[in-house]
């Protein structure tokens, strides 16, 4: 079975600031080189993506960024969300929840993030421990 998900940023900050090779976050980001999970992304979330790993305060090298930013192209799926009417309470998270719900459609979707107040409570939102959980309860 396969699982898609959409990576929040925080997620993808988060592993690369950790020194923690076992934390979620860089677990969950390695099970995508691992075939568990299929990346979401739209160009959108690409953009923003680019623009957060890149900012000075996190100092992450041009190779990271760039060996994230293929990985997601190469191994992930491209969607185009339609508008869901939801509600955010930060609406700059409203991509990465439309482009879920765009896949769930079709398919087991997930949402993986940190912030999970920032989005509606759904058992597809979780947090990059619970999305590791769930992979091993797929194996």
């Amino acid at each position: 079975m396969k699982l898609y998900a959409v990576f929040d940023t925080n997620v993808l900050v988060s592993s690369l600031l950790t020194k923690n090779q076992e934390s979620p976050t860089v677990l969950v980001v390695n099970e995508i080189f691992n075939g568990a999970l299929i990346p979401l992304y739209s160009q959108e979330i690409l953009d923003e993506y680019e623009d957060v790993l890149r900012r000075p305060r996190f100092s992450f090298s041009e190779a990271a960024i760039q060996r994230l930013l293929t990985m997601f192209r190469q191994y992930g799926l491209s969607v185009s969300p339609r508008a869901t009417g939801e509600i955010l309470p930060d609406m700059d998270d409203l991509i990465f929840y439309e482009v879920v719900m765009e896949k769930r459609n079709e398919d087991d979707a997930y949402l993986i993030t940190g912030n999970i107040r920032h989005f509606p409570e759904q058992e597809f939102i979780v947090t990059p421990a619970k999305m590791m959980q769930i992979i091993e309860n797929n194996k």
